[in-house]
């Protein structure tokens, strides 16, 4: 090995951001296991090594003086010691040269080791800055194109790797196609001896989160703060919503004019309906907004067992339970609080009908904290209309054809895997 060696191995060590002294370690280990193979005897313990200036090699037996051998190959007897010099002791090493001549096979056997050492490193290489790049986009959502399908797993092109988007990790019923762009949650990145393993969403919560960051400004420079996000993929989703600058109204800033931007969120999930409702730090408003498009007459908090009583009138009891139970169900896991529905009669006096619900842990974000004095609007005003989920309407009548309209709605028939 030369000069021009040595000048290739600089080059490639900095382009490639490999530490050219770790190479030269893992040369001299490769070079010391190739020696050992074919030219070393079995009582030898070869070392090599190598000069960082010139390239030359040197190969050492390597021996430690010992009193009691216990591996032939790297130790030696201390009497044994003596007989090469009488200063040896206990401890010592003892090094002796057998580097081969100039012109044996072996030089030709150590380049040919050292080239094999440095593709190995730099695809070693390769794979952490891959590994790094993505372990970096942890769930933020980007764009691939769907490379195949193999037993309903789709495999994605995201460019530089391929991500894989196991069927609990797809949103029920979608159908994909080879070559057709999907944009996809990178969910989590682990590094193996192949390269990085790159595991994909469409399901998970935080899908919708970033797709309102893409259509939302307000959302995406921070003025606008997505507190929580319940899912049911392909379903249904409610997200929880304030403004954290005065005058900006975040649910008419997430909706969009004629409800232009939830409409593109929803489109990008294939229909599913969006509820978007304002937080409030005050649990008894914010489990009233979470029950909407029901209109609410009281709420009874147990703060021990975090339960919370909700009454409704007779009319509005499907509403707020929603088909399947999937309203109250989406609503209980928003606020973090199991909800009993109670309906109350004309007369004044509760219905047998009750729903409860215990909330479950979503992935999406945190859990909202309470405390905040609330302002003074309950279950959100639509927009005029505007909002692709159930509108709210001004009268009894109304509240109960819009009540027959939720229940005959599709449900999934099973919430997101919860991360």
């Amino acid at each position: 090995m030369n000069s021009e060696f040595l000048t290739a191995l600089n080059e490639i060590a900095e382009e490639k951001g490999l530490d050219k002294d770790e190479v030269l370690k893992m040369i001299e280990a490769s070079l010391a296991a190739a020696f050992r193979k074919d030219y070393g005897e079995k009582d030898q313990n070869p070392v090599v090594e190598l000069d960082p200036e010139t390239m030359a090699m040197k190969i050492y037996d390597v021996k430690t003086v010992v009193a009691e051998v216990i591996d032939p190959q790297k130790e030696i007897l201390e009497d044994d010691a003596k007989k090469i010099k009488k200063s040896y002791k206990l401890g010592d090493e003892i090094r002796t040269d057998i580097t081969p001549k100039t012109g044996t096979s072996f030089g030709r056997i150590a380049a040919q080791t050292a080239k094999q050492v440095i593709i190995q490193k730099l695809r070693e290489a390769e794979r952490n800055v891959m590994f790094s790049e993505f372990k970096a986009k942890e769930r933020q959502l980007v764009t691939g194109v769907v490379q195949r399908i193999e037993k309903d797993t789709v495999l994605i092109d995201l460019g530089k790797a391929t991500g894989v988007l196991f069927p609990s990790e797809q949103i029920k019923d979608e159908q994909y196609k080879i070559g057709a762009r999907v944009k996809v949650l990178i969910l989590h990145v682990e590094p193996t001896p192949k390269g990085p393993k790159i595991t994909l969403s469409r399901s998970h919560p935080d899908v919708v989160r970033r797709l309102f960051e893409i259509e939302v400004p307000e959302v995406f420079n921070g003025v606008i703060e997505i507190k929580a996000i319940a899912r049911e993929a392909g379903s249904r989703s409610k997200i929880a919503v304030t403004s954290l600058q005065e005058g900006v109204d975040p649910i008419g800033a997430c909706v969009g004019q004629r409800g232009t931007r939830v409409q593109t969120v929803m489109s990008e999930l294939g229909g599913e309906k969006i509820d978007i409702i304002e937080w409030s730090e005050d649990s008894v408003k914010f489990i009233a907004n979470a029950l909407s498009p029901a209109k609410i007459l009281s709420v009874d908090l147990n703060e021990d067992t975090k339960e919370a009583k909700v009454e409704v009138m007779e009319d509005q009891l499907s509403l707020a339970i929603g088909k399947a139970g999937q309203n109250v169900r989406l609503a209980a896991r928003l606020t973090g609080w199991k909800i009993d529905i109670v309906g109350q009669d004309l007369s004044g006096g509760d219905s047998s009908d009750d729903q409860g619900v215990e909330p479950t842990t979503e992935s999406a974000g945190e859990k909202p904290e309470l405390g905040q004095e609330p302002d003074d609007n309950h279950a959100p005003d639509l927009a005029e209309g505007e909002m692709p989920t159930e509108e709210q309407q001004p009268d009894e009548t109304a509240a109960k054809e819009q009540s027959s309209e939720t229940s005959s709605e599709e449900v999934s028939e099973h919430p997101e895997e919860i991360k």
